[in-house]
């Protein structure tokens, strides 16, 4: 097989490309009988494809309900996702790949029964439905329901032209774009890699109380990944842009943001030294130092580890956990971003809900059971990675507010310290809030002026002592737009992150001893 390259495929107007990546398996659904997917997709996929109506749903729920139970719900999950791969100037990979499946829970307390299936067929369904039932079982013989009405849902990411309409003719160009402005940027530059993803998700989740909601998620991603040399040394980095973004967003400003900050990040590298080792003042840049604040503090506040006891902030509710000008938010409703949800995965309609405010602990986040547990309200943040998995606590757009200070005070009021600027690996355990973090980019502060990059640093230390050592936050919010995914338990989802300028008093810095 002949390789692609900008020539070829320009061309031959892209045919041959998307002959290429488009199987013919991929023509179905998985079903014979339901419309292609190349087709422009239904309102209501679930029911046009598959035939799940509300008689269906409904003799699901009463199987579901049968061992009696305090709650029980079906989550449908249809997701179409593609991606791409360049190396230098060639298509070196491409795949579509359609995942489906429904997860059945039976709730009893803190008891949880779960199963799922991937046959969305009525047998099969009954079948999870008999299975997720036998593992909690109670008392409670509640009536299952047998209408079903549509709930509202707000629209934070409606794409004009969803994913699964877009062909790979429309995604090409702008990975040999984003390819040419990279290489333009610095002769230095010896190789580059670009990768593209996106993903058409349709979910519907009903449960036991007659509601039922639908979803449509869009997500999209593109990466540069820059390699580059100079007096026989090598070094590389990366940038990404990512979100729940048309293909309209991807416009030529973002095309360069993108390639500068890989490039910038990749040529600041071989100036850079690594910093003095030892106990230091740590300013956090603004942006993608809200890994920081996701790890060693967001996980924290889960509502899940602090029901089991497992979270330092436990008993800390109504306490104050930082200073009186730190307010950290976890936010669903940030329009198009990467961990905006217009409803969770078991329903709710998601919020922006304050953790800390004015430097007091106020909330955790809440799925419906550790909700429940705590007499309030779920704050939307019930997640899981697709139909396979369980529902939990979970973060979705993790940020600090932005406080009183400028950066330029920040940046003066540090005799010796450094500003950690791109972060790489860490290592965090939730209980008690322990982390290492390796920074790839950062800059040396010495006498209150920043006199130098530095590379290849860890810092270490604890997320909650950490939050009562800052000292300043800067009037500089940013949020953060690459593609973050956040871990936990096995779990993967996608999120965003972000944060302003903030100074750390103290911190440890593995630096060069010395």
């Amino acid at each position: 097989m002949s390789r692609l390259t900008r020539r070829n495929v320009l061309g031959v107007g892209l045919t041959g490309a998307a002959a290429l990546t488009l199987p013919a398996f991929l023509a179905n659904s998985g079903n014979p009988a339901h419309a292609s997917l190349l087709d422009d997709a239904p309102e209501d996929p679930f029911r046009d494809w598959f035939g799940i109506d509300e008689s269906t749903i409904a003799r699901v729920m009463a199987e579901l309900m049968s061992g009696g139970a305090d709650f029980a719900d079906v989550y449908f999950q249809h997701t179409r996702s593609n991606s791409v791969r360049m190396e230098d100037g060639l298509i070196s990979s491409a795949s579509t790949n359609i995942d489906q499946g429904v997860g059945l829970r039976v709730v009893i307390g803190d008891q949880v029964g779960y199963a799922f299936t991937e046959d969305l067929t009525l047998d099969s369904m009954l079948g999870a439905a008999r299975t997720a039932a036998a593992i909690a079982k109670g008392s409670n013989k509640s009536p299952s329901p047998q209408r079903f009405a549509l709930g509202k849902t707000p629209s934070f990411y409606q794409a004009t032209v969803p994913w699964d309409q877009v062909g790979i003719d429309a995604k090409l160009p702008l990975l040999f774009r984003v390819e040419s402005i990279t290489r333009e940027m610095d002769p230095a530059i010896k190789k580059i890699g670009v990768s593209w993803s996106d993903s058409d998700e349709r979910v519907m989740i009903a449960d036991s109380t007659g509601r039922v909601v639908r979803d449509r998620r869009p997500m999209s991603r593109l990466g540069v990944m820059v390699t580059a040399e100079k007096g026989g040394k090598l070094q590389a980095h990366s940038s990404n842009l990512a979100g729940r973004r048309e293909l309209g967003a991807y416009d030529e400003n973002k095309l360069r943001q993108v390639a500068k900050e890989a490039v910038d990040r990749t040529m600041l590298l071989f100036d850079a030294k690594r910093p003095p080792a030892g106990e230091m003042a740590v300013v956090l840049a603004a942006g993608a130092s809200g890994i920081l604040l996701h790890e060693a503090i967001g996980h924290g506040m889960e509502a899940d580890f602090n029901r089991k006891g497992t979270s330092i902030y436990s008993n800390m509710l109504g306490k104050e956990v930082a200073p009186k000008f730190v307010n950290i938010i976890d936010d669903g409703t940030q329009p198009f971003e990467r961990g905006a949800l217009n409803v969770d995965d078991e329903g709710n309609v998601t919020e922006k809900t304050y953790m800390v405010k004015d430097g007091v602990l106020t909330s955790y986040l809440h799925d419906k059971i550790s909700a429940k547990h705590y007499g309030v309200k779920p704050t939307g943040s019930g997640r899981r990675e697709s139909f396979r998995h369980v529902v939990m606590p979970r973060m979705r757009s993790t940020y600090m507010e932005s406080g009183p200070h400028t950066p330029e005070e920040i940046i003066e009021s540090v005799k010796n310290g450094i500003v950690a600027e791109t972060f790489t690996n860490g290592q965090v355990q939730i209980g008690a809030g322990d982390f290492t973090f390796y920074i790839k980019n950062g800059w040396l502060i010495e006498d209150g002026k920043i006199t130098a990059p530095i590379k290849d640093v860890n810092i270490i230390g604890n997320g909650p002592e950490a939050l009562r050592n800052v000292t300043m936050v800067a009037n500089d919010y940013k949020l953060d737009t690459g593609g973050w995914t956040c871990g936990k338990d096995g779990q993967s989802v996608p999120v965003s992150q972000g944060m302003p300028t903030v100074l750390v008093s103290k911190m440890t810095v593995g630096g060069v001893n010395g």
